[in-house]
């Protein structure tokens, strides 16, 4: 069997990336831009970097915000109505997952209306047409959305998330600038940056892996090692690595899925309304101990990458252990919760099992699961 890999047509990184939005807009001769965007970036200015750029060019947009951190189903259906009634006939995304996977369903919506029923959508949906041109702008070091072909929405009517999966949403340009996350917070920071570990662990250890979404994972990981820390001091050097670091998870994953950690974490993101970075990295460490038998040699792989020294000298049991240790130190330096016991409640353990289990990043998992494992999992973390 061949394997595929997507990645953008064109993506820009470093500081003063975003410059060139302008020049992308208009050698293809693009007349007016639909900014989505979260209304924090908003009120903080972060959006109007861009808008600052589009302005000195002189190109038209009209911005849309209604956007949640979680973003739903009627968060897509008014940005489908607005996008029509803006006139524009391109996409810039700025933000996080949640403005980049809105403008996804936007674009792909816009350009296929059969599926304008946004549930219609979960899965790999036989789309026929690319979204809407897109260009995606971080602004947050951790979901990777502009370089993947996924993007997640909440169903908040059946208390789920549901997972699309499709090459025709991948942004056609990305432009990775730091400086557009440098005024993250230290508690996102940390938080998107331990998504982007996941990212990087999970699809290195998927069963759909191979070799060169293998290189790009074990890089993700030494990057994030070793940088995630001062980014969350807001050291530029490590805001700059980790913008690169989750890059490079992204054009893994999304290529080869992901495992039960992002399964798991997808629930209690639709039941609490938990940030999916901090669900991930709670989840994380116990979710890889269960997965180590699954594994073979990988997680020696990860230790060495997490800057565990002396792998070579170690059994498996050990290096095993190192490298979920190492996990879970990084995500308790940088002010990750360690249990689920502020979170979750026990009676909900069985809806959040089974919607987990039905999750579409549940197959990738390396160890074959069920839902009472999954359960157990949950309840050894409350």
């Amino acid at each position: 069997m061949a394997n595929r890999i997507v990645l953008n047509t064109i993506s820009y990184h470093g500081k003063g990336a975003i410059a060139h939005i302008s020049d992308e807009l208009t050698a293809r001769g693009y007349k007016k831009a639909f900014v989505c965007s979260d209304p924090d970036l908003l009120k903080f200015g972060v959006t109007k970097k861009v808008t600052d750029v589009l302005d000195a060019a002189g190109i038209p947009y009209e911005i849309f915000s209604e956007i949640k951190p979680n973003p739903t189903i009627e968060n897509v259906k008014s940005g489908v109505a607005a996008f029509k009634a803006s006139g524009a006939d391109c996409i810039v995304a700025i933000g996080g997952g949640s403005s980049m996977d809105t403008a996804k369903a936007i674009g792909i919506i816009e350009t296929n209306p059969e599926f304008a029923d946004v549930r219609s959508l979960e899965g790999v949906a036989p789309t026929k047409n690319h979204a809407v041109f897109t260009i995606a702008v971080p602004t947050t070091a951790g979901t990777a959305a502009e370089v993947t072909i996924n993007y997640v929405i909440t169903d908040v009517e059946k208390k789920r998330k549901f997972v699309c999966v499709d090459t025709n949403d991948i942004p056609e340009v990305a432009v990775v600038d730091p400086d557009m996350m440098s005024t993250m917070p230290k508690g996102l920071t940390a938080a998107t940056g331990m998504d982007a570990l996941t990212h990087a662990i999970e699809g290195y250890i998927t069963k759909g892996a191979w070799q060169m979404t293998d290189m790009f994972h074990i890089e993700a990981i030494r990057l994030i090692a070793g940088s995630l820390r001062e980014a969350v001091m807001n050291d530029p050097k490590g805001r700059e690595d980790m913008a690169l670091a989750q890059y490079v998870a992204g054009m893994g994953f999304s290529n080869v899925g992901l495992g039960i950690v992002h399964s798991m974490a997808h629930s209690l993101g639709a039941v609490y309304d938990t940030p999916h970075g901090v669900a991930n990295a709670i989840l994380l460490p116990t979710v890889m101990e269960y997965n180590a038998p699954a594994t073979g040699e990988k997680y020696r792989e990860i230790a060495r990458a997490m800057g565990v020294e002396g792998v070579d000298s170690m059994t498996q049991d050990e290096y095993r252990k190192a490298a979920c240790d190492a996990v879970r130190k990084l995500s308790a330096d940088v002010g990750i919760p360690a249990d689920l016991k502020e979170i979750a409640k026990d009676e909900d353990v069985d809806f959040l099992s089974e919607s987990a289990f039905a999750d579409a990043c549940r197959p990738g998992n390396p160890k074959d699961t069920s839902v009472e494992d999954i359960k157990a999992l949950y309840r050894s973390l409350m």
